[in-house]
């Protein structure tokens, strides 16, 4: 039996977000798996209005940063400026002290300035000046990014990929969904009228039970033949870290929770194996990572 609060949040989303179910269901498992998501796709699909309507549905705090090549570190954590009143230096906090961050497109941002975000997604905390300063909790990036061919953009490096516990893409909506979102926009629903569904204290809990759904060694044992066959095959340049290891059987947790259950199965880690691992590999000779996991998924025996 799924949580009631699960519940009213997908409903809440579904208020805003037309026809997307699969895509409210990944970023639902990155928030309850305590991770990240990415937001791989082209302007004006809907990226920008989930995350706003998430971080209203959780009653947090809402940040945004816009990416573009002129952005500096400090935009994002925050700087010490001086006040001539005090005579002395003041932090000014950045952007991610917040709840929910939406990091938009965030492949226009120079390598430099997207390093900002290495040391708080992962710790939770940002250091200026020598100083380490705790960021809101529960605390959860989205991010966008535009598909690489597009001009002026910068890729980005493998350790904040790897930071994301999974990378999706949320596609052009059907005719009729398209429809449907037409009709909605005529009648006015916007994500700041979304009344706030669950605490953030709630999400903390959500987080603490999916921590605690079981999974076998058997589906351990899985995890890790899929992850280290990717550091083997000769298809791929770069493997797996055995951070995506740790995320996909989180994230695997998470998928059973929102499904109502207390235990994992082989068909949670099979259906999020694409979205936590392409992202984290480098296909050799201009492959495509999605078709090599999904040749993976289908010859390493299930147990």
């Amino acid at each position: 039996m799924s949580s009631p609060q699960v519940d009213r949040l997908i409903q809440n989303l579904s208020q805003t977000i037309v026809g997307k179910a699969d895509a409210i269901r990944f970023v639902l498992v990155a928030l309850l798996s305590g991770g990240h998501a990415l937001l791989e796709d082209v302007p004006g699909v809907g990226k920008t209005l989930l995350a706003k309507s998430l971080a209203r549905s959780v009653s947090g705090k809402f940040g945004r940063i816009q990416c573009t090549p002129d952005l500096l570190p400090t935009d994002i954590t925050g700087t010490n400026i001086w006040n001539p009143r005090t005579g002395e230096f003041e932090f000014l906090p950045g952007p991610v002290f917040t709840n929910v961050l939406l990091a938009d497109e965030i492949n226009r941002a120079t390598p430099r300035t997207q390093s900002a975000l290495l040391e708080v997604m992962e710790e939770q905390q940002v250091t200026v000046d020598g100083v380490s300063r705790p960021v809101e909790r529960p605390f959860f990036v989205i991010a966008t990014q535009n598909p690489i061919e597009y001009q002026g953009t910068f890729p980005l490096p493998e350790a904040q990929m790897d930071r994301f516990t999974l990378s999706l893409s949320l596609g052009y909506p059907t005719e009729a969904e398209e429809l449907q979102m037409l009709q909605r926009h005529q009648q006015g629903m916007k994500p700041e009228e979304l009344e706030p569904c669950i605490s953030l204290e709630e999400v903390l809990e959500l987080r603490s039970r999916c921590a605690a759904v079981k999974l076998e060694a058997s589906l351990q044992q899985y995890i890790l033949n899929l992850v280290r066959s990717t550091r083997e095959d000769e298809d791929i340049t770069l493997g797996v870290s055995p951070r995506g290891a740790v995320a996909l059987q989180r994230a695997a947790q998470a998928l059973a929770f929102l499904e109502g259950r207390n235990y994992a199965l082989p068909d949670d880690i099979k259906f999020l194996a694409p979205a936590v691992m392409c992202h984290r590999m480098i296909p050799a000779g201009g492959r495509k990572a999605s078709a090599i996991i999904d040749r993976l998924l289908k010859t390493i025996p299930i147990p």
